[in-house]
């Protein structure tokens, strides 16, 4: 990682810790977080305001992940780890082979909704869980 990447991602993170305190993204967060992540940010935000996110939890281990919804007209549902990994076809392309984005639309719209508690929460077993990571 770049110094230029690592400090924008160290920016990004302070963002995200206030938006957690407060509850709520203002516009001066959301301008920030803009700034730092251009359109992925503006479309991570339409994703979240469609309802686009959900928490899937494991119970009883409460290990959990995001399925946040594409903006094709397929509707494709990708599984997210928002600080790690993203099954979308952007993540793999432009961010771990091309190196041009910091990360993808479904992991910011997954650490929004986190942030501000805007996501719908499901539980399943661990055992559901599993087999959903197993698919990928």
């Amino acid at each position: 990682m770049s110094v230029t990447a690592g400090v924008a991602l160290a920016v990004a993170d302070a963002v995200w810790a206030e938006i957690r305190s407060a509850g709520l993204a203002s516009d001066e967060h959301l301008s920030i977080l803009e700034a730092l992540f251009g359109k992925n940010m503006v479309r991570a935000s339409k994703i979240l305001d469609e309802g686009g996110v959900r928490r899937v939890t494991g119970a009883p281990s409460g290990r959990s992940l995001f399925l946040v919804m594409g903006e094709s007209k397929r509707k494709e549902e990708y599984i997210c780890f928002p600080e790690h990994l993203c099954t979308c076809y952007s993540f793999f392309y432009d961010i771990v082979s091309r190196g041009e984005q910091l990360c993808c639309k479904h992991q910011l719209a997954a650490r929004l909704a986190e942030a501000v508690s805007k996501h719908q929460n499901i539980e399943v077993t661990d055992e559901e869980l599993a087999h959903m990571l197993s698919k990928l």
